[in-house]
């Protein structure tokens, strides 16, 4: 039974890059539907895309393909990989893009072959379309190339507490609402310090004044720093590595 395939890019939509890969992909699987997560990952940000395929990967029914090109050292040595994990499979290159599904008890991960006539500077197109497609007919993952067992794994970095129960954590992203998603977990709830700032932790966005900053637990369950009807990258000089503190109820 034909299966979903799903893109993730940083190929934007205005050069034809994704047109070329969903007409490879048509024509080897075409009874397969193509969903697109998004193509506007920032360029060459792995992390970024690495924390976006945790959200929706295991969102979507097993058997799914999803493809993942952010691909900086694309015609270079790094290698491209094709991954089982929790029933579906993902494809891209060996760069730590896929980590969220290799870490996994149970993941298995293949080595692709770059095809002979593979332009060096587009795999998308020529290796991982076809490698998706041919999941998507019902190939087994071991028929696409030789075991990996070493693929690049990328961790977000843990959150470290001090001596009086203070957490120390950072910003490990921004999404495009300039909000901070930092890698703090708060489920006894507590107050956090950001940007010279003592922010008590709220329930949602509205729950602070136009132009006000809030810290909330996200729909991912980490704290998130964010400005109301504004953004909190902008107004609070926050960008990815940027400190913050959570400070223990009292």
């Amino acid at each position: 039974m034909p299966r979903l395939i799903t893109l993730l890019t940083d190929f934007g939509t205005a050069d034809g890059y994704v047109g070329e890969m969903k007409g490879m992909l048509a024509s080897a699987a075409p009874l397969s539907s193509i969903v697109d997560i998004a193509h506007d990952v920032a360029p060459q940000d792995v992390e970024g895309a690495r924390l976006a395929l945790a959200r929706y990967w295991r969102r979507f029914p097993e058997g799914t393909v999803h493809v993942v090109v952010i691909d900086p050292g694309v015609g270079s040595a790094r290698g491209a990989l094709a991954a089982s994990s929790e029933g579906r499979f993902l494809v891209g290159p060996d760069n730590g893009v896929l980590s969220p599904a290799l870490l996994h008890a149970g993941a298995r991960c293949v080595a692709l072959a770059i095809p002979s006539g593979a332009a060096p500077t587009f795999h998308g197109r020529d290796v991982f379309a076809p490698a998706a497609a041919q999941l998507a007919q019902g190939a087994s993952l071991e028929s696409l190339g030789d075991v990996a067992d070493s693929p690049v794994i990328r961790r977000t970095p843990e959150a470290t507490r001090r001596d009086d129960g203070a957490v120390l954590g950072e910003v490990i992203t921004v999404d495009r609402f300039g909000n901070a998603v930092t890698n703090l977990l708060a489920m006894r709830g507590g107050q956090v310090q950001v940007a010279g700032l003592t922010l008590a932790l709220r329930r949602t966005y509205a729950d602070a004044m136009a132009g006000e900053a809030v810290a909330l637990v996200g729909s991912s369950g980490l704290v998130e720093v964010a400005v109301r009807d504004g953004s909190a990258a902008k107004l609070l000089g926050l960008e990815r590595g940027s400190g913050v503190v959570l400070l223990p109820r009292a």
